[in-house]
């Protein structure tokens, strides 16, 4: 496999200077770096070709001599050619609907560390158009967090899979048409936690994103489930222990603060992320209040920084979600032949912090 005989690439010289200006440094080539190891050029391009294990063609000695060659000449491949010669780009893209989210911050931890095991690079997409982003730059695979289920989404999607781009989305109502689809129920989740409130309370206040709220006039959401559980345990319906924010971290803390600090206080809170559950507890901190003696907060998603946080916010969610799902999301980007797509089921489960132990002691204030 050394000696097989492919075109030997064009010198590259540094982006944006003149191959033939005498005083501009020079990007070592393909070429020298062989020259240098002691190989052939079509061995040294085997080497950074990605392609790993046994009958790979070429011995842990020789890649090793190669990659010393390249570090001495600070030789970078040119990947825009690699990715063309090999159909790979060693790139993971992350589509993330909202950044500050702990649990959108989960997701790219995860795959970042999973992505670094195999070499391969992530990049999280900033602009909010991920179909014009995935037009422009390609990668091994891409995952899209939260995207609409209607026929333009559909249609996008399908344009994507028929050029060759791999893809995994996550959506609780998309099938897996070509693409793999995450697909973790949360409204069952949110019933266990009413449920694990209801068991010990009677006035339950809700925390609720306004986009929830709004959504519930056509859709069950996060929030239906709060009225649903009131009225099934025949609880008296109170907008006054209602408090609604915008979808960030800052809002949240600022409609927990509003809510705790009404002259009728619920004695625990319904937050429908966990970042408003924990933006519950520290309100509840600034204004005095014993957690959960004085206010239980209970929160969604179990994301890692429910369990950071003191008392430790209960929560429900998946389990072990952000680590077997990056597996799913580079174990696709790491395939030669990959398998047919698949649907990936997520259930949720109760898990329970100190937010809600009334059997713990009381801190000290």
């Amino acid at each position: 496999m050394e000696s097989a005989s492919v075109p030997e690439p064009v010198d590259e010289v540094v982006a944006g200077e003149s191959a033939s200006s005498a005083s501009s440094p020079r990007r070592a080539t393909l070429r020298a770096v062989a020259e240098a190891a002691g190989v052939s050029t079509a061995t040294a391009s085997y080497v950074f070709s990605g392609r790993r294990g046994p009958g790979a063609g070429v011995s842990p000695g020789t890649a090793r001599r190669v990659h010393e060659a390249a570090a001495r000449l600070h030789y970078r491949p040119n990947r825009a050619a690699q990715a063309i010669r090999t159909g790979r780009t060693e790139m993971v893209q992350l589509s993330l609907y909202m950044l500050s989210d702990p649990w959108a911050l989960a997701v790219a931890e995860a795959v970042n560390e999973a992505a670094n095991r195999h070499g391969l690079t992530t990049l999280i997409l900033a602009d909010g158009d991920w179909h014009a982003a995935l037009e422009r730059v390609e990668s091994d695979v891409a995952y899209l967090d939260r995207i609409e289920d209607d026929a333009e989404t559909r249609r996008k999607l399908q344009s994507l899979v028929g050029r060759g781009q791999r893809l995994v989305v996550f959506s609780e109502t998309l099938e897996a048409d070509g693409f793999d689809v995450i697909r973790s129920l949360s409204l069952p989740g949110c019933e266990l936690a009413m449920d694990a409130l209801l068991e010990r309370h009677t006035e339950i206040g809700c925390l609720a994103a306004q986009s929830a709220v709004d959504a519930s006039a056509t859709q069950r959401t996060r929030y239906s489930v709060y009225r649903e559980k009131l009225a099934a345990a025949g609880l008296p319906y109170r907008p006054e222990h209602e408090a609604f924010f915008a979808g960030t971290q800052a809002t949240a803390f600022t409609a927990a603060v509003e809510l705790l600090s009404r002259p009728k206080r619920p004695s625990a809170i319904y937050a429908t992320t966990d970042f408003a559950g924990i933006a519950a507890i520290n309100a509840a901190h600034m204004l005095g209040l014993r957690v959960p003696h004085d206010v239980a907060v209970i929160g969604v998603g179990n994301t890692p920084d429910a369990h950071l946080i003191a008392p430790t916010l209960t929560t429900v969610g998946p389990t072990d979600f952000y680590e077997r799902q990056a597996q799913i999301i580079v174990g696709r980007a790491v395939q030669e032949q990959p398998d047919p797509p698949r649907m990936h089921e997520f259930p949720w489960s109760l898990f329970p912090g100190g937010s809600t132990d009334l059997d713990a002691p009381p801190a000290r204030a």
